[in-house]
């Protein structure tokens, strides 16, 4: 005759399950600033195309939703990819580190072929009916992958020759991204590794030579004609914002304009000049904070930067307290991806910075960058839950 367990000892399994689940250790302050920043992203998307909708028709036929609800449709998938990269264990990605990455390089090879579609100059995306997969943002999470595996591997020995064979890493992908060409996806890829080494334990000056190196290589980028003649210009107008207004300098001009429009409270949601009139060129996709600056005033912008801030650091503070050296590797990897994206879009909309090309996490309009920001903060929410098995 079967027996019952007691009542108490049923509750007492059920409880120590749930205590066992590494998702009673997933971070709330990782994952609310991400989905409060998608909301904030689909209300500046339409802020900031509603005009060019109603005015211009272009792609979006009049409707002024077009590009939001294609949005919300990127942010459910993201969504999705972001719940798979938790739930599967971090630590089965070791396995399939260079799987991946052996993929991503192909998809960087084929784009370049007549495969891939050209857009402003750019030989950088697979066209899909109405949509479009951009390879290079999949290479970011391909190289903190591929970068963290193999020095966690070689933990306190990257000695040089394993250093060399971590730029090789880098420098496959990284060469492909500049041949489309994309400089503001290169200096990520390039930020990343040398992050991810020098948590791996190389010295500071070799890293010193590396990131000399690597300005080097930009250098003699910009004059061998490997950029296009409009990324040439974008980054001579870094250095002369002096110069004419109506050619390379037009977008930095309309992009100070806007945000020294919003004050310190901004004109309104939905009343900003320069966003409501379409002044400010690829206004929802790089130069999204804009919008924000003009609408939403200088307490809008910093609050957006502090839920920034607090993804970073959730990121870092799990990397340091992770008990296993891969990892921690990967949250480097994604810390400083971010940073460098989020530091260097926000300061191109303001002058401090070169015009790349680089979208603003969780903000700019665009499948692929908010499908790979989402793996990101699925990685490290996996590392943070599995902190402690």
């Amino acid at each position: 005759m079967a027996t019952i367990a007691p009542v108490s000892t049923v509750m007492s399994n059920r409880k120590a399950r749930i205590q066992a689940s590494p998702f009673r250790h997933l971070d709330p302050f990782l994952i609310v600033p991400v989905l409060i920043m998608n909301v904030l992203s689909l209300v500046m998307i339409y802020s900031s195309t509603r005009g060019k909708a109603t005015l211009r028709g272009e792609a979006a036929f009049g409707d002024p939703f077009y590009y939001v609800k294609r949005q919300a449709l990127f942010v459910m998938l993201g969504l999705i990819i972001m719940a798979v990269t938790i739930l599967i264990d971090y630590r089965r990605l070791r396995e399939w580190a260079l799987g991946i990455y052996m993929l991503t390089v192909a998809m960087l090879a084929f784009v370049l072929t007549p495969l891939g579609s050209s857009v402003n100059g750019s030989q950088a995306r697979f066209a899909l009916g109405p949509f479009a997969i951009q390879p290079s943002e999949f290479a970011k999470f391909s190289v903190i992958l591929m970068a963290a595996a193999y020095a966690a591997v070689h933990r306190g020995d990257m000695d040089v020759r394993r250093v060399v064979v971590v730029l090789g890493i880098a420098a496959i992908p990284l060469g492909l991204v500049m041949l489309q060409p994309d400089l503001g996806t290169a200096l990520v890829i390039g930020t990343i590794i040398i992050a991810v080494l020098g948590v791996a334990g190389v010295k500071a000056r070799h890293l010193a030579v590396l990131a000399l190196i690597g300005v080097t290589g930009a250098v003699v980028a910009i004059n061998v004609g490997v950029l296009e003649q409009y990324q040439v210009d974008r980054l001579t107008a870094f250095l002369d914002q002096n110069g004419d207004t109506q050619r390379s300098t037009y977008n930095l001009e309309q992009s100070k304009t806007a945000i020294g429009n919003g004050g310190l409270t901004g004109q309104g949601l939905f009343e900003g000049t320069q966003t409501s009139l379409g002044h400010v060129p690829e206004q929802h996709t790089d130069f999204i904070f804009t919008a924000v600056g003009e609408e939403l005033g200088f307490l809008g912008a910093a609050l957006l930067l502090s839920l920034f801030g607090l993804v970073v650091w959730r990121s870092w503070r799990t990397a340091a307290v992770s008990n296993d050296f891969f990892g921690a590797l990967l949250c480097v990897g994604v810390v400083a991806m971010f940073s460098f994206q989020v530091f260097e879009n926000v300061g191109m909309t303001m002058g401090i910075m070169p015009i790349t090309g680089i979208p603003l996490p969780f903000m700019s309009y665009g499948g692929s960058s908010a499908f790979v920001s989402f793996a990101c903060v699925g990685l490290v929410a996996n590392v943070s839950m599995r902190r402690f098995s």
